[in-house]
């Protein structure tokens, strides 16, 4: 199956037929998206893995840090715990710790949040005259994480000459690839 070398690397045989190595990227992707709905069943939640984008989480969790999140209608919210919630208006979750619950008398549950190391709560990121999030809100609960797996990511969006070599080494296989299936 492998066929040539270029500049040390190994290369798939470029005589197998196109077709075959289109069915192969294919079952890749579609296994991966299997899994994906996998564990959003199993674990309840549109998103079951997330990443911190921001510091204010800090010290619990730091930027780009990866959490397992579930989100199981029957768990009751509880102060203390780290929800990820999606405001109206804005794509992009949020992590942040619930601060306040407030139940009404018929067991509806509205609560607050709070980044660990913002100043204030929550209130300022709300729409417009929400100052408290429903369940409805939640994209998922935080329930492990494991700290530093995707620093790699952030490291080359801080570091741009970093970012430059690296994709610099992308196009130098490419064009490998590229010289390797003309010839």
């Amino acid at each position: 199956f492998i066929h040539s070398e270029c500049n040390g690397l190994h290369l798939p045989n470029p005589k197998l037929p196109l077709y075959y190595q289109v069915l192969n990227f294919g079952m890749i992707v579609s296994s991966a998206l299997m899994i994906w709905k996998g564990l959003m069943v199993i674990t309840g939640s549109e998103s079951p893995i997330v990443v911190v984008l921001s510091g204010s989480m800090e010290p619990a969790f730091h930027r780009g840090d990866l959490l397992f999140l579930t989100n199981r209608v029957e768990d009751p919210i509880r102060v203390g715990e780290i929800v990820v919630f999606r405001i109206e208006g804005r794509e992009i979750p949020i992590v942040h710790r619930v601060l306040k619950i407030h139940e009404k008398q018929n067991g509806h549950i509205k609560f607050l949040t709070k980044g660990d190391n913002n100043a204030v709560d929550d209130r300022g990121l709300y729409k417009q005259g929400q100052h408290w999030l429903e369940k409805k809100d939640v994209v998922g609960r935080a329930r492990g994480g494991d700290l530093d797996t995707l620093a790699i990511s952030f490291v080359l969006a801080d570091h741009t000459q970093l970012n430059i070599m690296v994709w610099s080494c992308f196009g130098q296989i490419i064009l490998c690839l590229l010289k390797t299936y003309a010839s």
